[in-house]
């Protein structure tokens, strides 16, 4: 069995039921960051689901120099504040370097590290630190079982709030491959395990200056997770994926949804009544 983190009104691990962390690759502005937000708050409410907002003030890993990043640090956290006091979810996003955490640290109700910065350990000390709740993407070069060197880091500074997800694996050039053993292994290690399906069918530079991916693929990978026995599934969602400023290609759209989400929670229900 796992700890159980609390996030806000949401418990996450243990045997409690499926948690969402949802919303677009990175913030498009006020005025479409609280309005998607309260759309998939509403789907929430509908099917009586979990939710956590995520969106990245700036997407720093980007293939080209000429990608679109988000509006910045100042101009992210405020349109986050924002979403969580109008919309009243709690909020995810990630940081990159060590100078903007204290920052992050007053807004964010889980910080995250970017898988390419797992082993990163002088940011995982310092998010250790804040005593947030920490979501830790394990890096596409990563085996599950290394992700203990990880949770090491972190708990060095007396946090165990923590979330370890699996976004897939390298496999040859521009391609990811999700092995669903990674999945228990982590989850051994003592805490929740969030599945990405999103950046899992990503396609990593294979756009030239973008990323591709296969939205097509992420209800079977996701189903497949939620069956593995997870503690939350991790979804980039957007109204009209071909517009996004960000990972469009394999952002799930929002209409799609739903269903998606009953099929989720109706296998997560049978796995936690067998015993995982």
């Amino acid at each position: 069995m796992t700890k159980e983190l609390r996030i806000g009104g949401i418990t996450i691990g243990g045997n409690n039921p499926l948690v969402l962390i949802a919303g677009p690759c990175v913030i498009e502005g006020e005025e479409f960051a609280i309005s998607l937000a309260q759309r998939l708050k509403d789907v929430s409410l509908d099917l009586n689901i979990p939710l956590i907002f995520k969106a990245s003030y700036d997407k720093a890993n980007r293939t080209s120099i000429s990608s679109a990043r988000g509006p910045g640090l100042v101009e992210g956290l405020r349109i986050l504040k924002k979403v969580k006091e109008e919309v009243g979810l709690p909020i995810l996003s990630d940081v990159h370097r060590i100078s903007e955490v204290p920052r992050a640290a007053e807004v964010l109700d889980v910080i995250q590290i970017p898988a390419f910065l797992c082993r990163q350990t002088d940011l995982l000390v310092e998010v250790g630190r804040t005593g947030r709740p920490i979501n830790v993407k394990k890096g596409q070069f990563l085996a599950p079982w290394d992700m203990v060197h990880v949770v090491e880091k972190i708990t060095s500074t007396g946090n165990q709030q923590i979330l370890l997800t699996e976004r897939g694996t390298s496999f040859g050039y521009n391609n990811l491959v999700s092995d669903m053993k990674s999945l228990p292994v982590m989850r051994g290690l003592g805490y929740p395990v969030i599945y990405d399906a999103t950046h899992s069918v990503q396609l990593p530079a294979a756009a030239g200056k973008a990323s591709g991916g296969k939205r097509e693929f992420v209800p079977y990978l996701a189903r497949a997770a939620v069956g593995a026995g997870v503690d939350g599934v991790f979804l980039e969602v957007h109204p009209t994926p071909e517009q996004a400023l960000s990972d469009g290609a394999n952002s799930l759209e929002l209409d799609a949804l739903p269903s998606l989400l009953k099929q989720l929670m109706a296998i997560d229900q049978i796995i936690k009544e067998g015993g995982r």
